[in-house]
C-alpha cells in the first residue's frame, strides 16, 4: 500500500511536468508547409485491475487529463473502495465532469457498456489477455482507440557469468513483488546449467528471508493473494507441476493464516510444456529451468504467446544488451526486471497487448494526430 501511494504521487508529479508541443512544423519548403497538431481524443474509459488499483489509477488518470481528455475510471469489483477513496480525495481538484468513477461487477454489463458506448473515444485496459480480447471484439463496432496492457509470462535468462548472490536476490524480488501478482514480474527463470544448482540454493535462501502474512503484521514482507479464484489457480498450477515431477525447492504448500496465503515457492525439474512454465501463474511461484546454449535460452524464452517484459542477467553488458534485443517483448532489460516508471513507454506485444502508456507512449495514445498541409 505504501508503495502504491508513493507511486501514485510520483506519477502525478511526473505528468504535471511533462512537456509536449501541441503543434509543430515538420516540413517547410518553397512548395509546402506541413504542420502536425495533437488534439484530445475526448472521453477515455480506464478499466483497472485488482493487483495495483491505486498506482494504475494514477497512470490512467494522469495521462488522460494531461492531454485534455476526460476520463471515466472503472475499478475491479475486487478493489472498488480504494478507487472511490482516491476519487473523493481529488474531487475538488478537477472541474466537474473531468474525472468520474463508476463501479460494478462484470456481470452487471458495465464494462461492455463502456467499451461499446459511442461517446467513449478510447479504452485503456490493464488486465488479463482473455478480457483484453473481449474488449477488442466489443470495440469493433465503434473502432475506438485501445491501449491493452495484458498478461505476461516474463522470462529471465541468467548467464554463466552472473553474480549468483546478487542476481538471485534481484530475480527473487522481481518474481515475488506483490506476492507475484504483477504483470511484469519474472515468471520463469532460465539459468545456465553450470551455475543452476548454486543459483537455486541462493533463491531458496531468499525465500527463507521472506515472511508471508497479514500486511499489517510486524516483519511481514509479502501479503496474501487477492482473492480465492487466484489462490485456487496458483495452488492448481503448483499441484500440476508436482504431478509431472517438479521438485519443490521452497514453499509449495498453502499456509494457514489470515487471507489466501501461499508461500514463496521455487520449483526445479520442470520443463517447457509444463503449465507452470507456459502459463501466467500470477502468484509467488518461480519455476527454474536450465540451459546450455545462450541462443537456445533466447529461443525458449520467445516460445510463448506472451511478450510483455524479459531480462538478461550477466556481467557482460554488451553481450546482455545483444541478447536482450532479441527478446520478443515490449521491454527488454539487462540486470533488472519488473519495470514500470512514468518516464519510459510501457506496453507489450503478442498476447501481452498493444499500445503504449507513459511518456511519449501516453502522448501518442491519448491524442489525435492531425496533419495540415499548406501549398504555397
Amino acid at each position: 500500500a505504501k508503495m502504491e501511494l508513493g507511486a501514485f504521487s510520483g506519477v502525478l508529479e511526473y505528468f504535471a511536468g511533462f512537456q509536449f508541443a501541441e503543434s509543430e512544423i515538420i516540413k517547410d519548403t518553397a512548395e509546402e508547409k506541413v504542420i502536425q497538431r495533437r488534439t484530445p481524443l475526448g472521453v477515455v474509459a480506464g478499466i483497472l485491475p485488482w493487483n495495483a488499483p491505486i498506482m494504475l489509477l494514477g497512470y490512467k488518470l494522469a495521462e488522460s487529463v494531461l492531454f485534455g481528455n476526460t476520463v471515466v475510471l472503472k475499478p475491479s469489483p475486487y478493489t472498488p473502495l480504494s478507487t472511490v477513496a482516491v476519487a473523493k480525495a481529488i474531487a475538488g481538484v478537477f472541474p466537474a465532469g473531468v474525472v468520474a468513477v463508476v463501479t460494478g461487477t462484470d456481470a452487471s454489463g458495465l464494462p461492455r457498456w463502456l467499451v461499446e458506448h459511442k461517446d467513449v473515444d478510447k479504452v485503456s485496459f490493464t488486465g488479463s489477455t482473455r478480457t483484453g480480447k473481449a474488449i477488442q471484439a466489443a470495440s469493433a463496432e465503434t473502432l475506438k482507440k485501445l491501449t491493452l496492457e495484458l498478461g505476461g509470462n516474463d522470462p529471465a535468462i541468467v548467464l554463466a557469468d552472473a553474480d549468483i548472490p546478487s542476481t538471485a536476490a534481484q530475480v527473487f524480488g522481481a518474481a515475488m513483488r506483490n506476492s507475484g501478482q504483477v504483470c511484469a514480474a519474472i515468471k520463469r527463470c532460465y539459468v545456465h546449467e553450470s551455475i543452476k544448482d548454486e543459483f537455486v540454493k541462493a533463491l531458496v535462501a531468499e525465500a527463507g528471508k521472506a515472511k508471508f502474512g497479514d500486511g499489517f503484521g510486524e516483519g511481514v514482507t509479502h501479503g496474501p493473494l487477492n482473492n480465492k479464484a487466484q489462490f485456487d489457480r496458483v495452488k492448481e498450477l503448483v499441484e500440476d507441476a508436482k504431478a509431472q515431477g517438479a521438485v519443490v525447492a521452497a514453499g509449495g504448500v498453502p499456509e494457514d493464516g489470515p487471507g489466501y496465503l501461499f508461500p514463496a515457492t521455487v520449483l526445479t525439474n520442470v520443463s517447457d510444456g509444463h503449465r507452470i512454465v507456459d502459463e501466467e501463474q500470477f502468484g509467488p511461484v518461480l519455476p527454474v529451468l536450465g540451459f546450455q546454449d545462450d541462443d537456445d535460452a533466447v529461443r525458449r524464452a520467445n516460445a510463448s504467446p506472451y511478450g510483455l517484459q524479459g531480462s538478461v542477467w550477466t556481467k557482460d553488458l554488451e553481450k546482455g544488451a545483444s541478447l536482450a534485443a532479441r527478446l520478443e517483448v515490449g521491454t527488454a532489460a539487462v540486470n533488472q526486471a519488473a519495470l514500470l516508471t512514468p518516464d519510459v513507454p510501457f506496453g507489450g506485444c503478442k498476447s501481452s497487448g498493444y499500445g503504449r502508456q507513459n511518456a511519449q507512449g501516453s502522448l501518442e495514445g491519448c491524442t489525435q494526430l492531425t496533419v495540415i498541409r499548406i501549398k504555397k
